[in-house]
């Protein structure tokens, strides 16, 4: 279970530093997806409820509360988090199961996805639910480090795994679901866990996926379109083909904030999932090639964090975290660039949600958190050393 392990508890200075770029670059990213929302919501504000900032304004409210959680996940002690991590992994299972449930839950064109909140407010529980399995797995896998080969086992972990998914799938959120289990699937891998657990676990779940998007017009059309993308242009393919002329119409430099973005008009609910569209027809492609080096650094910050942290748990659950953020935002792009197919998979930090940007803004806070801790230098560890042994002999 070594060979893609991390390189974890290693002896560390005392637990204060935060990495200062990491931060900045999290306040950036934010930034820049609420400048993302004010440009691209405005006319749709004042069409539909006669306020060219309603969106903002929500997006400041649920970010108001996405900001309380990142302060709380910086600086409570990851000890703690490890001790109430049954019952924070319960709570987003109950959640989601509360969906079904009126008047709790709200179900949209046969999904039952979202739980209502005071103030006409909503929230997904499948995003708290990607939190939750990476801590959950983080912590199953530290404990297996600490067992010999003969101990180990991870059934366990796999069933638990497959309990949670199920419920995701079974609210009908199907590219969450597929979602979250490759980032499970991807932990299992740098965990070093023995892959044959989950090999039975593929058997099942490859052609229930290929079944689940059979058995369903919407999926099986969107999958269609993205294979014919010059036909069904009024149809499933209308918000990708409106999008890749936001994206033309941007050219170099972009069309600015003002009058000039026309395009994004054309593209319904453009505030959300295609906001992408709308930032590369306002800023251009410097924008955004701007946009990608952020992301990427961000990536290598994270990546750099769960390499260095003190205990295993934190480096899985970095890795983890830092994974659903960045993957996330690839696969987001790729599809409003009509790379993959049409999903419901939110822009990190710029789409208009109160989930998705509440629970990034935790995911944050945790991997800053971690990244509190910074590695002893070799050469003063081995000088301590020296001054040990020559005291012993004193």
């Amino acid at each position: 279970m070594n060979q893609f392990t991390f390189y974890a508890n290693r002896p560390t200075e005392n637990y204060h530093k935060i990495d200062f770029w990491l931060l900045a670059s999290v306040l950036l990213l934010w930034g820049l997806g609420m400048f993302s929302v004010f440009i691209c919501s405005q006319n749709f504000g004042e069409r539909v409820f006669n306020d060219s900032l309603y969106f903002v304004k929500r997006h400041l409210i649920t970010s108001g509360f996405g900001f309380v959680m990142f302060v709380m996940f910086l600086f409570t002690d990851i000890k703690y988090i490890k001790k109430f991590l049954s019952v924070f992994v319960l709570f987003s299972i109950v959640l989601c199961l509360l969906t079904f449930i009126k008047p709790f839950g709200i179900e949209r064109n046969g999904a039952s996805r979202w739980l209502r909140m005071p103030g006409n407010f909503t929230f997904q529980p499948s995003e708290l639910v990607k939190f939750a399995l990476v801590l959950f797995l983080a912590n199953y896998f530290e404990k297996q480090e600490e067992l010999s080969d003969e101990e180990k086992n991870v059934f366990p972990c796999v069933l638990g795994f497959v309990v949670i998914i199920g419920i995701v799938f079974a609210q009908k959120d199907f590219s969450s679901g597929v979602f979250i289990s490759l980032i499970g699937i991807l932990l299992f891998f740098v965990s070093g866990s023995k892959l044959k657990w989950l090999i039975p676990f593929l058997v099942v779940a490859i052609p229930a996926v290929v079944l689940m998007v059979s058995l369903e017009p919407y999926r099986l059309s969107r999958v269609i379109g993205w294979v014919r993308p010059d036909e069904f242009g009024s149809t499933v393919n209308y918000q990708s083909i409106a999008a890749k002329r936001a994206i033309s119409a941007g050219g170099i430099w972009g069309n600015g904030i003002g009058m000039g973005l026309v395009k994004i008009n054309s593209i319904p609910e453009v505030q959300a999932d295609y906001i992408f569209a709308g930032w590369t027809e306002a800023m251009g492609y410097l924008g955004v090639i701007f946009y990608f080096a952020l992301i990427c650094f961000f990536a290598f910050r994270g990546y750099r964090t769960a390499l260095q942290c003190k205990s295993r748990f934190s480096a899985y659950s970095v890795f983890g975290c830092v994974s659903i953020i960045f993957v996330q935002s690839i696969v987001n792009t790729m599809v409003v660039c009509g790379m993959l197919p049409a999903t419901g998979i939110p822009l990190p930090f710029f789409s208009l949600g109160g989930s998705s940007i509440i629970i990034t803004l935790a995911m944050c806070g945790f991997v800053l958190n971690a990244s509190r801790c910074e590695e002893i230098d070799e050469k003063s560890m081995e000088s301590d050393e020296i001054n040990i042994e020559t005291l012993s002999y004193l």
